[in-house]
C-alpha cells in the first residue's frame, strides 16, 4: 500500500490552497469536524480496506495497492 499525492500539480496546488483558507478542513466539505480535517475520516476508513484503491473525496491522495 502506497498514499501519494494527485500527479497533477494543479489540483493539489488548488486543494492545498482550500486547506490552507480552511485550517485543514477539507475544501470539498461544508462542515467543519473532526471527521472532516484531513485526512478525512472517509479516507482513513478507505486506506484501511485492502481492496480499495483510489482518490480520496477531494482527490488530493492516491491509495495504491
Amino acid at each position: 500500500m502506497k498514499i501519494s499525492l494527485n500527479p497533477d500539480k494543479t489540483i493539489v496546488e488548488k486543494i492545498q490552497a482550500g486547506l490552507k483558507a480552511k485550517d485543514g478542513y477539507c475544501p470539498c466539505r461544508i462542515q467543519k469536524t473532526p471527521e472532516n480535517k484531513c485526512m478525512c475520516q472517509e479516507f482513513r476508513n478507505q486506506i484501511k480496506d485492502p481492496e480499495f484503491e483510489g482518490f480520496c473525496h477531494c482527490m488530493l491522495y492516491y491509495k495504491s495497492k
